[in-house]
């Protein structure tokens, strides 16, 4: 919209313009109940979700750093059920 009301023609955005942040901004990929947790991107847990949240599956390095995450987190819960069979056997 031009500044005499009329419409320019090579605007393209017919989108109502809205008040949310874009999607670049930290902290947008957290889950709803994440957020009504009261998890943001400033805590640890809240700032892993929202890394883990902007993860691409269509690129193989955003693949690897998931499934880096996954040997990460899982190896000491491996360990740990390992460790409770050796003791109980």
């Amino acid at each position: 919209m031009r500044a005499d009301g009329r419409a320019d023609e090579f605007d393209e955005d017919y989108a109502p313009d809205d008040d949310t942040p874009p999607d670049w901004f930290p902290g947008e990929h957290l889950p709803e109940y994440a957020k009504q947790m009261g998890l943001t991107h400033h805590v640890a847990e809240g700032a892993l979700l929202d890394f883990a949240g902007n993860l691409d599956g269509a690129k193989p390095l955003h693949r690897i750093t998931a499934w880096v995450l996954l040997v990460v987190f899982g190896l000491p819960v491996l360990f740990a059920l390992m460790r409770l069979v050796y003791v109980f056997l």
